[in-house]
């Protein structure tokens, strides 16, 4: 599972990459028909950039859960004691988890919703951008499944090593 976590998140990176490479195209279309006239004023550049732009921060989000850089907060004062301490991380991820399976349970019918529309300047399915939203639930609750599971391994060794 760890190897396949693993892939994953670095899929997950290539994919950032390629699409903040493909918003650059977009956006620079827009910037030049804009203020030089050297390029014809296309609507639909907008509505990609956009849907681009979406993507961009439900995957960012994604890689930030792994990274642990995203949703945790310092909210709760650090402890010497590790018991604390690891309840302290647990409520954070429990927290998190609870905002994942929101995002899964509840973009499932944002999904449902996309899978009969369409996009109007470019014609795009929007169920192609609405997937978004279970997809980072579903990736987030992986992701903190497995932050919960390294914590408690660390938790537990230091029980064993008698550091508690």
């Amino acid at each position: 599972m760890r190897m396949f976590l693993e892939g994953y998140y670095r899929l997950l990176k290539f994919l950032i990459t390629l699409l903040m490479a493909a918003l650059i195209v977009p956006v620079t279309m827009q910037i030049l028909s804009r203020y030089t006239g050297m390029v014809p004023r296309y609507i639909w550049t907008e509505e990609i950039a956009r849907f681009c732009f979406v993507w961009i921060i439900l995957i960012g989000a994604m890689i930030a859960v792994r990274d642990g850089t995203h949703f945790d907060v310092d909210v709760l004062p650090h402890t010497q004691n590790r018991h604390i301490e690891f309840a302290s991380k647990l409520f954070v991820h429990l927290s998190i988890l609870v905002m994942a399976l929101s995002f899964l349970w509840w973009g499932r019918d944002f999904f449902v919703l996309g899978a009969r529309q369409q996009s109007e300047i470019f014609g795009l399915p929007m169920w192609m951008i609405y997937v978004a939203w279970p997809i980072a639930g579903g990736t987030w609750a992986l992701f903190t499944v497995e932050r919960i599971f390294d914590d408690f391994q660390v938790f537990k060794k230091g029980m064993v090593d008698g550091a508690g």
